[in-house]
């Protein structure tokens, strides 16, 4: 029998989903009102709401070990493009010192003066960096936060006493 949270294989499956399918456990057995009672027979309202809250106890327990998988899934997978992402950047800054100096020898070989070529280099990353600031200072002072959440945020306390206006 299966579980709701099992997947059938695909032909050509890398494998993935498995690791997911070996983190959930087994589903428990749900033992409840629909094995107790005879059809249109009900013991108890106490005994009937007691398997209810035990039914959704087991449905609650195996949908958080469900999510548990999940996130350790995608967090793993978001570590490794991470620290990819990392060593890409890392190796981007090499990529921009070498053509940085390849460049300052070509204008040192033009003027003929390596002390001159390397002002001349400072002075373009000068100007790049301050185009840079400005466009990020720009950007910066779009930001609006979270205006909505904090208007909902401050409508809650009147809420909770049942003084909110209703809109």
């Amino acid at each position: 029998m299966s579980t709701p949270y099992e997947t059938p294989p695909r032909a050509g499956s890398t494998g993935r989903s498995e690791s997911i399918r070996d983190a959930i456990p087994d589903a428990e057995p749900i033992h409840g009102s629909h094995d107790t009672y005879a059809k249109g027979e009900v013991g108890s309202i106490g005994g009937l709401i007691s398997d209810i809250s035990a039914d959704l106890s087991t449905l609650m327990r195996q949908e958080v070990a469900l999510a548990k998988a999940e996130v350790k899934d995608s967090a793993t997978k978001a570590g490794k493009g991470a620290g990819m992402l990392a060593g890409a950047g890392y190796l981007g800054h090499f990529v921009l010192l070498f053509l940085s100096i390849a460049l300052w020898m070509a204008i040192g070989e033009l003027i003929d003066s390596l002390g001159l070529a390397a002002v001349i280099m400072a002075v373009l990353f000068g100007i790049v960096a301050a185009v840079l600031a400005m466009l990020g200072r720009k950007e910066l002072k779009k930001v609006e936060g979270v205006p909505r959440t904090q208007e909902t945020a401050q409508r809650i306390p009147d809420a909770l006493k049942g003084n909110e206006d209703p809109r």
